[in-house]
């Protein structure tokens, strides 16, 4: 009689099977609807190939395109279904690694001649051909030296890398074939190629093989699938949409900012219109530190290298940072973070335990080494200004404070026009201290802090292992856009490493001296990223209170320009940011130039606007105009930027 193994069901229901059953044979049984719409299993947890035997009891759970587990398996599958159709366009290819992503997959090839848009054509008609023939994803075992030799004599170099780097001597090796393409691969994959339904293969771009420089240039292909063309055509459709609203478009449409290649990249020009927007984020930010009980602070750009031995960013983070410099006295580095500044001032004098919390925030700018590859925009630069706020405080005062910067980024995400966002919880891994500073129970005082923060304000997040900064846990905050992109920006970060360091005190109630806890808090993230978001969230058509200019007066003829500049000091003396438009061009002309331009309100006036002391307002997005007595508009006006109405 065969070994019975028992299956447990996410219902709690049980079934006695034999020993090297699969998740499939069990979804036959289960139904052959189940079993023709299943795409993988978990099995106590772990996702397997439905073809898996299965050789001791364990929870199963058969997984279709109703899971979201499924989708990566189904992305997984169809970065190998691109390859073996790269290799069999392009036998002299060779592979590095291929995985699914957040919006789709991508794989990493080594060719010398480099792929082409009609390349792309051909391997997405080829991979049709594979998806008609149904292929299986099979899976093997084989010897690892035998597969070593096998991609040696191939001149597979990187699949010989990911061998020797990921198994052990002794270890047979798991290998996929799918038509004529095998790939050293852990799996998990769905079953065959004709499961895959709607995808698209969307850009190629260079990547060094291990990230390294000095190694070749790989050619990354991205693409994306769909269980459904409905759910591809969408996704293509949003990823348009993202294109029009492109910040280094509208950046240069609006005359808003650039990067001058005389000076370097990732160093950001402010130019007089994105200046006011930066204005403004700035003072409203400044506001709300002196309301919210912070004090401002400032320091300088560049400070000895030993600052950052003491504080460890030399030995942890020194490949993110510029060259060091040699100076008369010492080593100077620019400075990459504005933690140690503000520690610095706050160990200037002795604190007591009256004093705490002290609250220190800065505007303050910052310098990054980002590789080349990775600069965008102002998404990732390497000169860019934080909105750093750093709190020392005592335990008993840690978890009012961490709930004050949520209840702050909160109110950030609301004044700037943004409704959903997303909450995740890092945590570190303890299997993994050489990355990580401090105890376990120092690790769980903070994680438990911020866990109880977030519960008793009811806000939901992931936990995410592992991606802790070196110092502490941190809660982040990523916001969704206009169009369901997310995020990154505000960061709540708990460390309890800086103050050791850095030996910090405080005189308790009882005359001890104790070390102070501390919070870095982010809420923009960075001044030039977030401007980057709003420009893409609000496709340039920003709020009233945050629009470079927010009126425009369009005088009909040259006699109603006496009109429309005394119109135009009524809503300076409101606040207004309004220009005069005299030039001797058409009105329509004015009018369409200033729309391209998203002003909020274009002020057309003519003779009878100026009888009656009235403008005929043109308001952004509405094709009617309105007739309105002159101190009713400058009201409104006045009261949508008083509030920053996040629309019009």
């Amino acid at each position: 009689m065969p070994d019975i193994i028992h299956i447990k069901f996410p219902d709690g229901s049980t079934k006695e099977v034999s020993k090297g059953t699969t998740a499939l044979d069990i979804a036959k049984s289960i139904s052959p609807r189940l079993a023709d719409a299943a795409l993988a299993a978990k099995s106590n947890g772990n996702l397997i190939d439905l073809t898996r035997p299965l050789e001791s009891d364990t929870d199963l759970r058969i997984l279709t395109e109703k899971d979201a587990e499924s989708l990566e398996v189904y992305r997984h599958s169809s970065a190998h279904l691109m390859a073996a159709a790269v290799l069999e366009l392009f036998p002299e290819t060779k592979l590095g690694h291929g995985p699914a992503t957040e919006s789709g997959f991508f794989y990493d090839f080594y060719r010398p001649t480099p792929f082409t848009p009609d390349d792309m054509v051909k391997i997405e008609k080829k991979m049709q051909e594979l998806v008609d023939q149904n292929l299986p994803y099979a899976r093997d075992f084989v010897d690892r030296t035998e597969g070593l030799e096998k991609f040696k004599g191939e001149g597979d170099f990187m699949k010989c890398h990911f061998i020797e780097q990921f198994t052990k001597p002794d270890e047979k090796i798991s290998i996929y074939k799918t038509g004529k393409f095998l790939d050293f691969c852990r799996g998990p994959h769905i079953p065959s190629t004709g499961k895959i339904k709607a995808f698209k293969l969307l850009n190629i771009a260079g990547a060094y093989w291990l990230g390294k420089e000095e190694n070749p240039q790989l050619q990354r292909i991205y693409g994306t699938s769909f269980f459904s063309k409905k759910d591809l055509d969408a996704y293509l459709h949003s990823i348009e949409e993202a294109k029009k609203r492109d910040h280094r478009v509208i950046g240069q449409q609006l005359d808003l900012f650039s990067i001058q290649e005389l000076a370097g990249p990732g160093l950001i020009f402010w130019h007089p219109k994105g200046g006011i927007i930066r204005k403004e984020m700035e003072d409203w930010m400044r506001e709300e530190y002196l309301r919210r009980g912070y004090s401002l602070v400032c320091t300088p750009h560049v400070v000895r290298r030993q600052l950052f031995n003491v504080s460890g960013h030399e030995g942890y983070y020194s490949e993110n940072m510029f060259d060091f410099m040699e100076l008369d006295d010492a080593e100077y580095r620019l400075k990459p973070m504005n933690c140690p500044g503000h520690i610095l001032i706050y160990r200037d004098s002795l604190k007591s335990y009256r004093d705490l919390p002290v609250r220190l925030g800065e505007l303050g700018t910052v310098y990054r080494y980002e590789r080349s590859g990775v600069m965008h925009g102002l998404m990732r630069v390497r000169g860019f200004t934080q909105d750093d706020a750093h709190i020392f405080c005592t335990p008993e005062q840690i978890e009012d404070e961490i709930g004050g910067c949520l209840d702050f980024a909160l109110e950030v995400l609301k004044d700037f026009g943004f409704t959903d966002f997303q909450t995740e919880l890092s945590t570190w891994n303890p299997d993994d201290r050489k990355n990580f500073v401090g105890s376990d129970d120092q690790w769980k005082l903070a994680t438990e802090s911020l866990e109880k923060v977030l519960k008793g304000r009811n806000i939901p997040y992931k936990t995410i292992p592992g991606e802790a900064a070196f110092y502490g846990p941190k809660i982040d905050i990523k916001l969704v856009d206009a169009i369901g992109r997310l995020w990154q920006l505000s960061t709540v970060q708990f460390d309890f490493n800086l103050p050791q360091r850095f030996g910090l005190e405080y005189v308790a109630e009882d005359g001890t001296r104790k070390q102070p806890l501390m919070v870095h808090r982010a809420l923009y993230g960075s001044v030039e990223r977030f401007f980057g978001v709003l420009i893409e969230h609000y496709a340039g058509a920003f709020p009233v209170w945050l629009s470079p200019v927010q009126a425009v007066m369009i005088p009909i003829a040259e006699r109603h320009v006496a009109y429309a500049n005394n119109v135009a000091a009524q809503l300076k003396a409101a606040g207004v940011r309004v220009e005069v438009d005299a030039r001797n061009e058409k009105m329509n002309a004015k009018i369409r130039e200033h729309a391209m331009q998203k002003v909020p309100f274009l002020l057309v006036v003519g003779d009878k606007e100026a009888e009656a002391n009235k403008v005929n307002v043109r308001t952004r997005g509405r094709e009617k105009t309105e007739d309105m007595p002159t101190a009713e508009f400058v009201e409104k006006i006045r009261k949508l930027i008083q509030e920053k109405t996040a629309g019009l």
